[in-house]
């Protein structure tokens, strides 16, 4: 056994270069089948919590004698510090409070290590610069099974595998239907948005910056079907993410023209999906006659003080009652977070500000990943968690001026990563991105890669 190891770790390249690919192909293309069950669960252990618990031993024995200089850069300090936060905080939620099931919170501490866990691998698999093309080769091919999948579900109802619910993560297939989401192959419609929002700014940077015309075509035509899909997902603050993020990258790359046609492009491709017309409609709706109610209550307001004022001396004025007026239209997302998640994650902050009521302490959705970091690892866990993505800005900011003086691959990725990361941790307020296990290994493994590339500095020499 010792000898394979030894001879493996000798010439790691390769061998983290496939492993990166079959994280890459595997977490995007696999659904997520329950593997066992925990009683009273929803959150199940899957088969992809064995890959990255086999990955992440490969990469501790790896990285084992190097551990004091994988801890002197501050990016990974924070992860430690912030995953120790968290332990805290559960201890406390366990033995303190008694808001978590210990053995329900011990899994949701894991699966927060777990996510970390492909960061490291991303700082590994890009020792040798030339392996950014291979990586962003296999995205491609994944993206293409993810649209066709799509296409499948949408119109030859291929099965959904979903879990919105107790019932859905039992593993139970789905049909699509009429006015319902395209989910491809992952858990539900925000997390592919996400990981649309995730990739988009990358290929779309690409597209501009490769000379080759059968690349630039692959590269549209798949950027394309990623649009179709982000439409199909009909989430509306995706979209925003996207074009947000999109902007950003062509605006680091001085592509103004570019802007202007993706923005254009994007905006008229949106615009033949009825479901997402009808919910930006209904926003829309929701938000004038709640102001039309509101000015109708301030001027009968007003109305009742005149009346008083001029009457008061002489006797009581009865004013004719005004009608009920009819109920507000409610956008259901909206009044769902407004309501029922958000409050509930602000009540759990205010039990223990310091270090929330601990992991799974809020149910599984709290749709805003702030609040949610607010409300089970309080203060000390948010702060930890922000530390990360700032260091994470700061890594790219140093590097962001001289973008356009990198070779075009990794011109196109870095602008892509930065454009996508704004995109992303706007995604975040509305959405609950980093608790979505798809999503969130294929994120910090992207993060990774981008840290790495852009360090001069590696784990091991």
């Amino acid at each position: 056994m010792q000898k394979p190891m030894q001879k493996l770790f000798k010439s790691p390249d390769t061998f983290f270069k496939y492993l990166t690919a079959l994280v890459l192909m595997a977490i995007v293309l696999y659904p997520k089948f329950p593997f066992i069950r925990i009683p009273g669960v929803q959150v199940s252990i899957r088969l992809e919590d064995f890959l990255m618990a086999s990955l992440g031993l490969l990469l501790g024995i790896y990285l084992l004698a190097a551990a004091k200089k994988v801890l002197s850069f501050k990016i990974e300090r924070a992860i430690v510090v912030y995953l120790a936060v968290g332990l805290v905080s559960l201890l406390s939620a366990i033995f303190l409070t008694q808001t978590v099931d210990p053995q329900v919170g011990v899994l949701h501490l894991l699966r927060r290590v777990e996510y970390f866990v492909p960061f490291l691998l991303g700082v590994v698999a890009i020792r040798r610069r030339e392996n950014l093309e291979f990586y962003i080769k296999v995205l491609m091919v994944s993206l293409l099974v993810v649209f066709v999948y799509g296409l499948g579900q949408r119109y030859f109802s291929w099965p959904i595998i979903v879990t919105q619910n107790v019932e859905y993560s039992k593993g139970i297939a789905l049909r699509w239907t009429a006015g319902s989401h395209v989910n491809s192959s992952f858990a539900g419609h925000y997390d592919l948005a996400t990981f649309l929002v995730l990739i988009l700014p990358t290929l779309i940077s690409l597209i501009f910056l490769l000379k080759d015309l059968k690349t630039k075509i692959v590269l549209t035509v798949l950027s394309m079907g990623s649009l179709w899909l982000l439409s199909a997902a009909v989430s509306r603050i995706s979209i925003v993410s996207y074009l947000l993020g999109t902007s950003f990258a062509l605006l680091l790359l001085k592509k103004y023209k570019a802007l202007v046609l993706v923005m254009i492009v994007s905006v008229v491709f949106f615009s033949f999906s009825a479901d997402l017309l009808a919910r930006y409609t209904r926003v829309i709706e929701v938000f004038l006659q709640k102001a039309q109610i509101q000015s109708h209550d301030i001027a009968l307001s007003r109305v009742e003080v005149f009346a008083q004022e001029q009457d008061s001396s002489v006797k009581r004025v009865r004013l004719t009652p005004t009608p009920t007026p009819e109920p507000v239209f409610e956008d259901r997302s909206s009044s769902i977070r407004l309501n029922v998640e958000w409050p509930r994650a602000i009540r759990a902050f205010s039990k223990n500000p310091l270090l929330g009521t601990g992991y799974s302490s809020i149910t599984l959705a709290t749709d805003n990943d702030y609040l949610r970091a607010l409300g089970e690892v309080g203060l000390l866990g948010f702060t930890a968690f922000l530390l990360i993505f700032l260091r994470i800005g700061s890594v790219l900011l140093t590097k962001i001026r001289s973008v356009r003086q990198m070779e075009p691959v990794q011109a196109g990725f870095t602008a892509g990563i930065a454009g996508a990361l704004l995109g992303v941790l706007l995604n975040a307020v509305f959405i609950d991105v980093f608790e979505a296990s798809k999503f969130a290994i294929i994120f910090w493994l992207f993060m990774g890669i981008a840290v790495g590339l852009l360090r001069n500095q590696t784990y091991v020499e």
